[in-house]
């Protein structure tokens, strides 16, 4: 794509011409990272990284991923990691969609007739989600770590709703409390890998910013009922960021005939850099899974009760 006399710049100060990159809708430069199989591809997957992350952090997996000729792509989405955009703010939920809807789009123009898997991590498994509902046909399965599905009980009580839309009217830029690392993950290493990666949004959320997020739970528990895809989610019992009773009522509600939840036990929010044992187990679970499903590529789905596992 053509380059602009004056070179446009990370937020790191990195030429985008020495990046790879995309161009959303609104000419905002989104950093982009593909992990490519050494072989010919069997399938597309696109990874949704969370709220303050980038996709960096996905780096371990993906490579997993290319271990099954799975060509594994992703970007850092509007305000986050090395893409342009104030840190953590978004006009609206649905650019996140649209953004990703292109950048799917752009590999299927190089790769036509793959099957596209959608993971989504967090804020991520919402993108996941609502893009999967946006359309359909397209894509041939969902994996959710985590998702964000319903609000935190303790964060949405009445009253704080009521206040943070008012405060979104007259003070949106107001920020409110940052992440807490230690509830990330049970894996001290993890933990302080977080806490010093210069790539991840260690100031607090904005007030519009809550805002969106409220705006895509309510989208969510509207669009849930029309998802018919293979589904495969874990949550940890533990998670303080994404309650787990949005993976319950996700089950519950979505139209999927092939569709598994796996809990872990008393495992924090980011199961994909838990404890050892525990991050293994989903490693494998979620190879496991995607090995399945492109042995067949899942045209038609075969009928199966919904599964809920305890690990």
């Amino acid at each position: 794509m053509p380059e602009e006399s004056s070179p446009r710049r990370s937020p790191q100060n990195i030429p985008y011409q020495d990046l790879p990159h995309m161009v959303n809708a609104e000419g905002q430069y989104l950093f982009c990272r593909y992990w490519k199989p050494a072989g010919a591809p069997r399938a597309l997957v696109f990874v949704a990284h969370g709220a303050g992350e980038h996709c960096g952090r996905y780096d371990d997996f993906a490579q997993m991923l290319t271990g099954l000729n799975l060509l594994v792509f992703a970007h850092d989405h509007v305000g986050h990691g090395q893409s342009e955009g104030d840190r953590m703010v978004v006009s609206d939920f649905h650019v996140y969609i649209r953004d990703s809807l292109q950048h799917i789009e752009l590999m299927k123009q190089h790769h036509p007739g793959l099957p596209v898997f959608l993971l989504g991590h967090s804020m991520g498994g919402a993108i996941s989600i609502l893009t999967a509902c946006e359309r359909p046909s397209e894509f041939s399965a969902l994996v959710l770590i985590s998702p964000l599905v319903v609000a935190s009980p303790e964060a949405a009580t009445p009253i704080k709703v009521f206040a943070a839309k008012v405060l979104n009217l007259v003070l949106p830029n107001l920020t409110l409390g940052a992440i807490d690392p230690n509830v990330v993950s049970r894996n001290k290493k993890e933990v302080e890998s977080y806490t010093l990666d210069p790539l991840v949004h260690h100031g607090g959320m904005k007030v519009s910013f809550v805002i969106q997020l409220m705006n895509a739970i309510a989208k969510i528990e509207r669009s849930l009922p029309k998802l018919t895809l293979p589904i495969l989610v874990l949550h940890g019992s533990s998670d303080k960021l994404c309650d787990i009773k949005g993976s319950y009522l996700l089950m519950d509600t979505v139209s999927s005939q092939d569709k598994t939840l796996k809990v872990y036990d008393e495992a924090y929010h980011a199961l994909h850099k838990e404890l050892p044992e525990v991050s293994t187990a989903v490693f494998t679970e979620i190879l496991t899974w995607i090995a399945n499903s492109t042995l067949s590529l899942r045209p038609i789905i075969t009928a199966q009760e919904p599964q809920t596992e305890l690990c």
